[in-house]
C-alpha cells in the first residue's frame, strides 16, 4: 500500500509541474457545459473553435478543455443535439488559462430521436471498446413493461447481456456472474441492484444522467471486478425551479422531486440544489384482485413487494466545482408460492449507505479532480422448504481521489489512488447438508493510470495501469491494460482491447437452479484451496483475461457494430459443492476456471420519428470443476453455467406519431435459446436421529424428502424463451412546465410459457409472467 501511495505522489508532482510549465507560451480555455432550463450538466456537448480544427467534447461533469491556444480572440461554437447552438467570445492571453460556464437552451420542438451525428463525434474521439452509453430518453423509447420505464428493461437488449427473465431475473455480462460485474451509482459500489420482479432495478429513471454498460476490457479506471462495468450517473437537480414527477400503476407509485435549496443568481454565480426519489410495489396486493385469473399458479397473486429511497444534495461554485451528498436506502421481498398459497421459500434483501463525491476546478490549471467517500450494506436472507436457511451481507467503505491532465494535442491523463474496506458474512448450506459459516474482513488499496492519444484526429492509443493490493491475500496485483481505436474514416472505425483483471469478492449462486433468487457476497478465503487439479492454489484471488476487438460502420442513418470477444476465467472461487464427501475434501472453497467466447452484432436506424434497433448474440461458456468421489478420488468436470444461453436476439423498434409528436408507440421482441440445468435422478428419505438414537423410531418416523441430482452438472437444457412487449404513450402538454402521460403496456402479448420454476419434488411447471397488460399515469411539472 506504501509503494502505490508513493508511486502515486511522485506522478502527481511530476505532472503538474509539467502541466504549469507548458502553459507559459500558449493559453488554455476549459469550462463546464450546462442545460440553461435546468443547470445539470450536458455530457458529449461538441466545442469548436471557428476557423481551425480545434475542439473538445464534454465529459460527465459536462467539462470540456482546449489547450495549446496562441494569444488572441476566439469564439467557441458549442452544440449538443435538442439545444440551439451557443457562440461564445474569449479572449485569450499567453500563459492565460480562463475558464467560461456555457449554458445551452433546448429547443422548442421536443425531439424524440437519438442524434447520428453526435454519436459518431463520441465515437470518433473514444474508443468505446464494448460499451454501450444510455440516457434517459433512450430508456423511455422502448416498451415500458408494466408501463414504467427502467434501465433494468433496456440492459436486457443491450449487446451481451443475458437476462434470466422477469421473475427473479439477472443480469450476466458476456460470460461474467452477477458478482463479477461492478455496479456504480456515481463512483459508490452497489450490491445485487435488480428487484425480485426483474423489470425493475433501484434505480429512478428520471433522476439518471447518463450510463455506461462496459461489456468487456474496460480500462484501469475500474477495478475488483474480473467481467464488465455499469457506471451510472445522476443528475444534479435543477437550480432554477421545483420540479419533478409523480406516477402511478397498478405495480407502484414513484415520485421524484428536485429544485434550488439556494438559487443561482446569475451564470457564474454558486447554487445549492436537491434530488429526492421514492418510489414503492404494491404488486403483492394490487396482483390478488388484478392478476388473479392470469394463471393457476398466479391465483394467488405476485409475491413482490419492494421500497427505494433516494436522496442527493448539490453544492455548485461558479468555477463548475462542486459537492455532493447522498443516501440510499432499498429494500425488497419476494416469495415462491404454491398452489395453495403458502410460501415455498420466501427471500429478503435490503441495501444502504451513503456518502460523498466532489469535483474540483482548479484555477490558473486545465487539470480536473474527483473523489468520493462511501459506506454501503447489503444483507439477503433465504428461508425455503426442505432446505436449511442461507444468509449473506457485504458491508465496505470506500475512498479515493483522482486527477485529469490535458495536454496538448488531444492527450490526456487521468491517474489517481483508492482505499477500501469490506466485510462479508455469510451462513450456507449446501445440497449434502455440509455447513459453512464465513465472517471475512478486508482492505484494497490501489493506484491507477490512464493515458489516452489521439494521432492525427485519426488512431486513439488508451494504455493503463492498475496496482491492486489486497491485505487479506497479502497480494499485490499489477492489471496491465490497452484500449486502441483506428478511425479509416468519420464512417469506419476499427477497435480493440486486451487486459488483465482480478476481484476478491465472491458471488454466491447455487447450480440447482437457473432463476435464484438468492445473491450472496464473500470475500476470498484466506484458507488453502485446492483447484482442478488438486493443487493448493498460489492466490485465492479470482482473476481473467480479455480480449476484445470490434468494427463500427455507418451508412447515412445506418450503424453497424461488430464484436468479437474472449474471456479467460483462469480463476474463479466457488464453494465447495461436494464438501464432506472423503477425508481429502474439507474445505469450503474450491477454485475452477471457465472459457468464455461469443460475437455481438448490433444495428441501429434513426432517422425523423423513427427508431429501430437490432442485437444479434452468440456465446459459449465452459466452467470446470473438481469433483470428489467417496473413495478418495476425484473427477474434473466441464460443464455450462446456468447462464450460458447461446443465442439471444433482441428487437427494438419506436415511433413518434401525431401532429405534435405526442404519441409514441413501441415494441420489443426477445429470443434466447434455452439456459442448462441439472436433471433431478430421484429422491431419497432423510431420518433424523435425535440424541442417543433411543428416542428415536427409524420405522415409524417420516423423514424429510431430499432430491438426489444428476452427477452431470447442467446436463439439460429448458425449453427457447421469447416475448413480445409493446406499449403507447400519449402525452397531454397542460402548462409551459407540465405534462400529463398517459401508457397502456402489455407484457409477453401471445401469452408464451417461459419457464421460472421447476418444483423438484412434484415436478410441477412455474412459468414466467403470462400476457401482463397495464397501465401508467404520470404528472411532469
Amino acid at each position: 500500500m506504501r509503494k502505490i501511495l508513493s508511486i502515486a505522489t511522485i506522478a502527481t508532482l511530476s505532472v503538474s509541474h509539467y502541466a504549469v510549465a507548458q502553459s507559459g507560451a500558449t493559453g488554455i480555455i476549459k469550462g463546464f457545459v450546462y442545460e440553461r432550463a435546468t443547470g445539470e450538466p450536458l455530457s458529449f456537448s461538441n466545442i469548436f473553435v471557428q476557423g481551425s480544427k480545434l475542439g473538445a467534447q464534454s465529459d460527465e461533469n459536462g467539462y470540456f478543455t482546449i489547450s495549446q491556444l496562441p494569444a488572441g480572440t476566439y469564439t467557441l461554437m458549442t452544440t449538443s443535439f435538442g439545444y440551439d447552438t451557443v457562440f461564445t467570445t474569449i479572449k485569450l492571453a499567453a500563459g492565460d488559462v480562463e475558464s467560461k460556464k456555457i449554458y445551452l437552451t433546448n429547443k422548442g420542438l421536443e425531439l424524440k430521436a437519438v442524434n447520428v451525428s453526435g454519436r459518431k463525434i463520441q465515437k470518433m474521439t473514444r474508443v468505446n471498446i464494448g460499451t454501450t452509453t444510455i440516457t434517459p430518453k433512450e430508456i423511455k423509447l422502448l416498451p415500458s413493461s408494466g408501463g414504467e420505464p427502467d434501465i433494468a428493461q433496456f440492459l436486457q437488449v443491450t449487446p451481451g447481456v443475458t437476462f434470466t427473465g422477469d421473475q427473479g431475473g439477472q443480469l450476466y455480462i458476456r460470460g461474467g456472474s452477477p458478482a463479477q460485474t461492478g455496479i456504480l451509482l456515481d463512483g459508490v459500489t452497489i450490491y445485487n441492484p435488480f428487484h425480485s420482479i426483474g423489470l425493475y432495478s433501484v434505480f429512478e429513471t428520471d433522476a439518471i444522467r447518463s450510463a455506461d454498460v462496459i461489456t468487456a476490457g474496460f480500462n484501469a479506471t475500474y477495478g475488483n471486478r474480473s467481467s464488465a462495468i455499469l457506471d451510472i450517473h445522476t443528475k444534479d437537480g435543477n437550480n432554477q425551479r421545483l420540479s419533478g414527477v409523480l406516477s402511478a400503476s397498478p405495480i407502484m407509485v414513484r415520485g421524484m422531486l428536485e429544485g434550488p435549496l439556494a438559487k443561482q443568481k446569475s451564470d457564474d454565480g454558486s447554487s445549492s440544489t436537491f434530488l429526492l426519489s421514492v418510489k414503492h410495489s404494491y404488486l403483492d396486493q394490487s396482483s390478488k384482485a388484478l392478476y388473479s385469473g392470469l394463471g393457476d399458479e398466479f391465483k394467488n397473486g405476485l409475491p413482490y413487494s419492494f421500497t427505494d429511497a433516494y436522496g442527493k444534495v448539490t453544492f455548485s461554485g461558479g468555477n463548475g466545482s462542486k459537492l455532493n451528498l447522498f443516501g440510499f436506502n432499498f429494500n425488497d421481498k419476494a416469495s415462491v408460492l404454491n398452489s395453495a398459497g403458502a410460501a415455498n421459500a420466501t427471500f429478503n434483501w435490503k441495501s444502504y449507505g451513503g456518502g460523498t463525491t466532489f469535483v474540483v476546478s482548479p484555477a490558473g490549471s486545465s487539470s480536473l479532480i474527483n473523489g468520493k467517500f462511501a459506506y454501503s450494506k447489503y444483507s439477503i436472507d433465504a428461508n425455503e422448504v426442505n432446505f436449511s436457511p442461507r444468509s449473506s451481507s457485504i458491508s465496505s467503505f470506500e475512498a479515493g481521489i483522482n486527477f485529469t491532465y490535458f495536454f496538448p494535442k488531444y492527450s490526456t491523463l487521468n491517474y489517481g489512488i483508492e482505499v477500501g474496506g469490506q466485510n462479508t458474512k455469510l451462513d450456507y448450506t449446501n445440497s449434502i447438508g455440509a455447513t459453512t459459516n464465513f465472517d471475512r474482513n478486508n482492505t484494497t488499496a490501489s493506484a491507477f493510470f490512464v493515458y489516452k492519444k489521439i494521432f492525427d484526429q485519426r488512431f486513439i492509443l488508451e494504455p493503463s495501469v492498475r496496482l491492486q493490493y489486497y491485505s487479506s491475500q497479502n497480494k499485490f496485483s499489477p492489471e496491465p491494460r490497452l484500449n486502441m481505436k483506428f478511425n479509416v474514416n468519420s464512417n469506419l472505425r476499427f477497435k480493440a482491447a486486451a487486459g488483465l483483471y482480478s476481484q476478491n469478492i465472491v458471488g454466491l449462486k447455487s447450480d440447482r437452479d437457473v432463476v435464484n433468487y438468492f445473491t450472496g457476497f464473500v470475500l476470498s478465503p484466506d484458507q488453502k484451496i485446492m483447484n482442478t487439479d488438486r493443487e493448493y492454489t498460489a492466490t485465492n484471488l479470482e482473476r481473467a483475461q480479455h480480449a476484445v476487438a470490434g468494427v463500427e460502420f455507418d451508412v447515412k442513418n445506418l450503424e453497424f457494430n461488430i464484436e468479437p470477444w474472449y474471456k479467460n476465467f483462469s480463476q474463479i472461487i466457488q464453494l465447495n459443492r461436494t464438501k464432506g464427501v472423503n477425508p481429502i475434501n474439507t474445505g469450503d472453497f474450491q477454485a475452477d476456471h471457465g472459457k468464455a467466447a461469443g460475437i455481438d452484432f448490433s444495428v441501429k436506424y434513426t432517422v425523423g420519428r423513427i427508431y429501430l434497433w437490432g442485437v444479434v448474440s452468440y456465446q459459449k461458456i465452459t466452467y470446470t470443476t473438481r469433483l470428489e468421489n467417496y473413495d478418495t478420488t476425484y473427477t474434473t468436470q466441464a460443464y455450462p453455467p446456468p447462464f450460458d444461453r447461446r443465442v439471444n436476439v433482441n428487437l427494438v423498434g419506436a415511433y413518434t406519431a401525431g401532429k405534435k409528436k405526442d404519441w409514441e408507440i413501441s415494441a420489443r421482441f426477445n429470443f434466447g435459446s434455452p439456459f442448462p440445468f441439472t436433471q433431478t435422478q430421484g429422491f431419497n428419505e432423510q431420518v433424523n436421529i435425535t440424541g442417543n438414537g433411543l428416542a428415536s423410531n427409524p420405522v415409524t418416523q417420516n423423514g424429510s424428502i431430499n432430491t438426489i441430482y444428476s452427477t452431470t452438472i447442467n446436463g439439460g437444457r429448458l425449453t427457447d424463451y421469447h416475448r413480445l412487449d409493446l406499449s403507447v404513450k400519449k402525452i397531454f402538454k397542460v402548462g409551459r412546465y407540465s405534462s400529463i402521460e398517459s401508457t397502456v403496456a402489455v407484457t409477453n402479448v401471445y401469452d408464451r410459457n417461459n419457464i421460472f420454476y421447476v418444483n423438484r419434488l412434484d415436478n410441477k411447471v412455474y412459468y414466467q409472467l403470462p400476457v401482463f397488460p397495464s397501465m401508467n399515469l404520470s404528472w411532469r411539472f
